[in-house]
C-alpha cells in the first residue's frame, strides 16, 4: 500500500467543508483528476452509497466505483473503490474545527496497484505525480471555499 497524505487550513466552518467534500458533484471543481461522475452526485454521501470516477491520474484514464464506507459528520469521511482496470483504494478526508471557525483538512489516500510491474513504475514515477495532483487538489478545495 502506498499513502499519500495532504493538508490545509481552510477558513470556513468545519460543517460546511464536510458537506462541500463530501458531495461528489463539488469533486469536478476542485479535483483536477476528477473528469467525470455518475451515481449519487448532488449531496452528501452516505455510508452505503456509491459514485462512479472518470479519472485521469498520472496521465493515466480509468474508472473507479468508490462506496462509503465511513462517516461521522463533521470531522471524518472515507470511500474505498475499486479500479476497473485492476487496483484499489481508499480516501479519508479528517476534519476539525480551528479558532476563528476554520477547519483543518487532512485527506489521505491509501492505494495498492494491481500488479508487481505497477508497484515497481509507482515507486519510480507515478507517487511523486500522484502527490502533485493531490497538492492541487487540496489547494484547489481551499480557493474554492474561501473565495
Amino acid at each position: 500500500m502506498t499513502t499519500i497524505v495532504t493538508q490545509a487550513t481552510i477558513r470556513r466552518p468545519i460543517a460546511e467543508v464536510f458537506d462541500y467534500v463530501t458531495t461528489p458533484a463539488h469533486w469536478l471543481v476542485w479535483h483536477p483528476s476528477s473528469l467525470g461522475l455518475h451515481g449519487a452526485t448532488d449531496h452528501s454521501l452516505q455510508v452505503g452509497e456509491e459514485v462512479t470516477e472518470e479519472f485521469r491520474v498520472a496521465g493515466r484514464k480509468g474508472s473507479v466505483t468508490w462506496k462509503v464506507i465511513a462517516r461521522e459528520k463533521p470531522v471524518r469521511w472515507s470511500i474505498a473503490g475499486v479500479v476497473a482496470a485492476g487496483g484499489k483504494g481508499t480516501i479519508t478526508y479528517s476534519l476539525t474545527a480551528t479558532a476563528a471557525d476554520g477547519t483543518a483538512f487532512r485527506r489521505e489516500f491509501d492505494y495498492a496497484m494491481p500488479n508487481w510491474f505497477a508497484a515497481l513504475l509507482d515507486r519510480l514515477f507515478v507517487k511523486r505525480r500522484i502527490e502533485a495532483e493531490s497538492a492541487l487538489a487540496v489547494s484547489r478545495l481551499k480557493q474554492a471555499l474561501e473565495t
